[in-house]
């Protein structure tokens, strides 16, 4: 994804959140997740290296 739309996902994402709300946040995040990693090809591998990249920037 290019800086343009790696922003733009990131804006709309940041408006997701607010729309859906401090309790309901954490959810919404995991059926993201799920349904990102259900597109990417050959998901096992790289949604767990997603993870842990994840985990690392906190």
């Amino acid at each position: 994804m290019e800086s343009d739309a790696l922003e733009t996902f990131y804006d709309r994402l940041a408006d997701a959140i607010d729309e859906v709300g401090p309790e309901r946040t954490p959810l919404f995040l995991s059926k993201l997740a799920l349904l990102l990693a259900r597109e990417i090809p050959d998901a096992g591998e790289k949604a767990h290296a997603a993870v842990d990249a994840a985990l690392k920037n906190l």
